[in-house]
């Protein structure tokens, strides 16, 4: 007798064998495109893409096709892969609504929470969360900043007392970022920053989340999440999840069960304190400025119609656990270890930054005016978040109908004849090129690969005015544009600035001898050393105390 299961495997895979032979063999508005040949039956392009060196294949595809291409996906899909401002606005901004992020997976992983929903459920969320995330209430949270980078200061001043040390930097802005955003957004400690690593079971699991969900892993399965998600039996869905035998899978579900019934945990315990009788914690809970007590205080003010349910509220703490400790840790830690890895190579730039930020401290603690102002400050941030975005990864949409695109610049297709607008299909995974918008020189300049914070201390090319570029920080791609656009940008823009400052004006940072750093693609760029043994995560800096 047919078992179940194995019933869903053989669906399973006749239709991906019909997907694959409808890629193959079906005709395309596409095929006139100019692109890579595929590598892979399997994956097509996605696997260069996804690499540990992805961006060096992703800018030489853009340097030999063009802003608008066409790749092959999984299973011989075709791929719309562009960086041209026009279709960018026309696919993120004007016509958002037919161009949809591939919600399913983070759904299947989060449940309703901002990032796993759409339409007018997706708008009513970030609504509630927009007011949540404003530089309002930012602003409030700076004394938790300083509360955190003090704790971080004091360890490192204790440990290069006798002299210059070799630190890797890396370990200790992830630990920081890890503790700023579970004060901040949670209100609770991940880290003491005085040992040697945090042991909290959710900030574990979290730290696992990203390497198992993401890379060709994850893109394989994103056509199958909507059916999942769609697929209203959730006691066989767990039952089949618990008997695949694949360890990958299993660790994976292991980590969304600690992080859901963690969030459930820290509404149930927050809701316990906002209702309570005692004048004393309900006081206590409307002077606290976390960002999920904040969100909960929010939801519970808002009219009927805008309040969030049970379920959401629970997908937003999952959201803010998962996105705020994964994204906002790793892709801050990021940022900054690409900011001190380039300051310990160029010690002019780290000089004319370190006199910046002291002249600026000679009144005592930066308030957030003061520290937001600092030119040099905000141009070292703006470059390397250009140069260097921490997610390097194409942001996909789905078109959810027949659409044209329009091009800025036209492009000539296979057939030698002029596009200016590309037909795209309806269910066409679209790739928005981050890397490919940010140093794109007809837009940026003949020096767009370089790394050069004086562009931002004065009047930008006529020609990035004129792209129009949809992104919702200074005309880049690095935190997306539009609907979809990064939520906590201003949290991710203080943590970096409060950070450098407090490092900055304390330590010197130096090229570590001896040492060979490589960047890799890992979903979120990384720094690793090369051993004999291989490689690990680290970026060791040669540190030592700045004198008075």
């Amino acid at each position: 007798m047919i078992s179940l299961p194995e019933v869903i495997l053989a669906s399973t895979i006749s239709w991906i064998g019909w997907k694959a032979l409808k890629g193959f063999v079906l005709a395309s508005s596409l095929d006139n495109l100019p692109g890579p040949p595929s590598t892979s039956i399997f994956h097509g392009n996605i696997g260069d893409l996804l690499s540990y060196d992805g961006w060096n294949y992703h800018r030489h595809i853009l340097a030999t096709y063009g802003r608008a291409q066409k790749i092959s996906g999984t299973l011989g899909s075709r791929v719309f892969l562009t960086c041209d401002p026009k279709a960018l606005h026309h696919i993120l901004v004007k016509d958002s609504q037919f161009y949809e992020m591939s919600t399913g997976r983070n759904k299947a992983y989060m449940g309703e929470g901002l990032v796993g929903v759409s339409g007018e459920q997706h708008r009513k969320q970030r609504k509630l969360m927009t007011a949540v995330f404003s530089t309002k209430h930012v602003r409030e949270m700076i004394p938790l900043f300083y509360e955190v980078t003090d704790r971080l200061c004091s360890t490192l001043k204790s440990k290069l007392h006798d002299g210059p040390q070799e630190v890797d930097i890396h370990n200790w802005l992830t630990r920081t970022a890890l503790e700023l955003i579970g004060q901040c957004g949670m209100d609770c400690s991940f880290d003491s920053l005085s040992g040697e690593g945090t042991h909290h079971p959710c900030a574990k699991a979290i730290k696992q989340f990203l390497p198992l969900a993401s890379g060709s892993f994850g893109f394989v399965l994103n056509p199958l999440f909507p059916y999942i998600n769609n697929w209203n039996f959730p006691r066989l869905k767990r039952f089949i999840v618990e008997h695949i035998p694949l360890d990958r899978v299993q660790k994976l579900k292991h980590v969304v069960d600690v992080i859901y019934n963690n969030s459930r945990e820290i509404i149930e315990k927050k809701k316990s304190a906002l209702a309570s009788n005692d004048e004393a914690v309900a006081a206590e809970m409307m002077e606290k400025k976390d960002i999920i007590t904040t969100l909960m205080r929010a939801n519970l003010e808002a009219d009927e119609d805008n309040r969030l349910t049970d379920e959401e509220v629970c997908g937003q703490v999952s959201y803010v656990i998962q996105t705020f400790i994964f994204a906002a840790t790793d892709t801050t830690s990021s940022a900054l270890a690409r900011v001190f890895h380039i300051l310990s190579m160029d010690t002019v730039a780290q000089d004319k930054l370190r006199k910046e930020i002291r002249e600026a401290q000679r009144n005592g603690q930066l308030t957030y005016d003061q520290l937001v102002s600092l030119p040099y400050l905000d141009a070292v941030c703006r470059e390397t978040l250009r140069l260097f975005p921490p997610v390097n990864l194409p942001s996909v949409r789905i078109a959810g109908r027949d659409s044209m695109v329009p091009l800025s610049k036209p492009i000539i297709g296979k057939n030698g004849k002029e596009i200016r607008e590309i037909m795209i299909p309806k269910g066409t995974n679209i790739m928005v090129s981050v890397t490919g918008s940010n140093t794109d020189p007809d837009i940026w300049g003949v020096d767009a690969l370089e790394w050069k914070p004086e562009r931002w201390l004065s009047a930008l090319p006529k020609s990035l005015e004129e792209a129009r570029l949809p992104g919702v920080f200074s005309h880049m791609m690095t935190f997306l544009g539009g609907s979809r656009g990064c939520i906590g940008l201003n949290f991710s823009q203080l943590e970096m600035k409060v950070i450098m400052a407090a490092l900055l004006s304390s330590f010197k940072f130096e090229v570590a001898p001896k040492h060979k750093i490589t960047w890799k693609m890992t979903g979120i760029s990384a720094p690793y050393v090369e051993q004999f043994e291989g490689t690990h995560q680290a970026l060791p800096v040669l540190m030592s105390l700045v004198s008075d």
